[in-house]
């Protein structure tokens, strides 16, 4: 009769009880050591293993993960900044010459004029 389950295996245990033998506990293997190489690590994580490995205390990987996207968000805000007064001085350049080019005088004007000539001859030599 090789089609009917086993029975169940009943093993006594030191303190005299009584279990099934796939219901014991495992027996300890020791400690689990996950070995892992550093390109494998989270992207986030990778500074903060380097600098573990390096024998950098918890202290200042504590920092790095507090202080680096803090950092990112600082220099985010002065780029922003800097694109604004960029921006800023832009329009205040366009604004000036187009008031410099609307109130000039013909004396200006025949002054561009003599100015483009000579450039057009010293473009044909």
């Amino acid at each position: 009769m090789t089609n009917l389950p086993e029975p169940a295996r009943v093993v006594q245990l030191p303190d005299g009880t009584h279990v099934y033998a796939d219901q014991l506990p495992a027996a300890y293997a020791g400690p689990q050591v996950v070995h892992q190489h550093i390109h494998q690590a989270a992207p986030d994580r990778t500074v903060q293993r380097m600098a573990l490995g390096s024998g950098v205390g918890a202290g200042a990987v504590a920092a790095g993960v507090y202080f680096g996207p803090l950092l990112v968000g600082v220099l985010t805000a002065i780029a922003a900044n800097i694109a604004m007064l960029a921006f800023l001085a832009l329009i205040l350049a366009w604004g000036v010459h187009t008031v410099v080019k609307s109130t000039g005088s013909t004396e200006g004007a025949a002054a561009v004029k003599n100015a483009r000539r000579r450039l057009a001859r010293r473009r044909r030599r």
